[in-house]
């Protein structure tokens, strides 16, 4: 299996609390995207409606994966959560340390495929540690569609093969649409998606091929767990996403990128129609 997994601790942030300040001051006229590095999103609607998606604080398993951007916040510092939603089971999107605290303080769900739910509850012993119900757990499946707020959220099928049981998240709001698949690769459903929901904005797991320790033998072991820039519009493409936001390329040590590649790329297809570059705490609008 790819990607990284198992628990490992959080580290201190380098930031203290003033992104979860700014997102909870922030008053969006439509919705507010944050970028937490990673592959982690923060969606806030006009409603205050908020939810969080994979956010996640670790520092990795070094020397294998090596955590390159700062840690952005304290998960205690978040006041402010609606629902916590994961993608897949890998620890870089279903880590205790970094998600428990908020659904803790917040009270708000932990919605997840079934791998990622025992990753929580089984593997990680999330009940064990922190104070949560079991009413806070929502597994989900294809198909389902969850109200959140003013969010509906419908949870669909993507592919990526290094997960035991990856789904992807189509946030509807009045003013917009944001599509999360996760670190998913391009797949022969996305046209289907694309022409059912009018996508806004297309999240895709963009980075590079590396030499990482094998996780048993800690061999350096070539390893590609993300798009390449051609799969990144590809999928997009595929999605007739209107703007695309690569993530995950600033991440782990060896697999990071540089998603200015991706504008030549984006040129030469109708979708996306434009490239929305970010770095971690950075906010866009619908």
């Amino acid at each position: 299996m790819g990607g990284p997994t198992g628990t490992e601790p959080m580290t201190t942030s380098d930031w203290g609390d003033w992104l979860p300040r700014a997102i909870e001051a922030a008053d969006p006229d439509g919705v507010a995207v944050w970028y937490l590095g990673c592959n982690g999103f923060v969606l806030k609607g006009s409603e205050g409606t908020t939810l969080f998606v994979d956010p996640y604080l670790g520092t990795g398993d070094p020397p294998r994966t090596v955590r390159m951007i700062p840690v952005p916040f304290d998960p205690t510092d978040v006041g402010d959560a609606d629902a916590v939603f994961a993608t897949h089971e890998h620890s870089d999107h279903v880590h205790g340390e970094s998600q428990a605290p908020i659904l803790e303080r917040t009270g708000a769900p932990f919605v997840a495929p079934d791998a990622s739910m025992a990753a929580a509850r089984e593997d990680q012993s999330w009940e064990d540690r922190w104070d949560l119900t079991d009413d806070q757990f929502q597994e989900v499946v294809e198909g389902d569609v969850v109200e959140v707020g003013e969010f509906t959220v419908h949870v669909v099928e993507v592919n990526d093969p290094d997960a035991e049981h990856p789904v992807g998240y189509v946030f509807e709001h009045d003013a917009g649409t944001v599509f999360h698949p996760g670190d998913s690769r391009p797949a022969e459903w996305f046209v289907a998606l694309g022409e059912e929901f009018d996508i806004d904005l297309g999240i895709v797991a963009f980075g590079t091929a590396g030499m990482i320790p094998d996780k048993q033998t800690r061999e350096p072991t070539y390893t590609k767990w993300y798009n390449d820039e051609g799969e990144a519009v590809e999928a997009a493409s595929a999605l007739q996403a209107d703007r695309l936001l690569p993530s995950h390329w600033d991440m782990w040590k060896g697999l990071t990128a540089d998603p200015t590649a991706l504008q030549d790329h984006v040129d030469s297809f109708e979708h996306p129609r434009r490239l929305e570059l970010v770095e971690i705490g950075d906010r866009v609008d619908l």
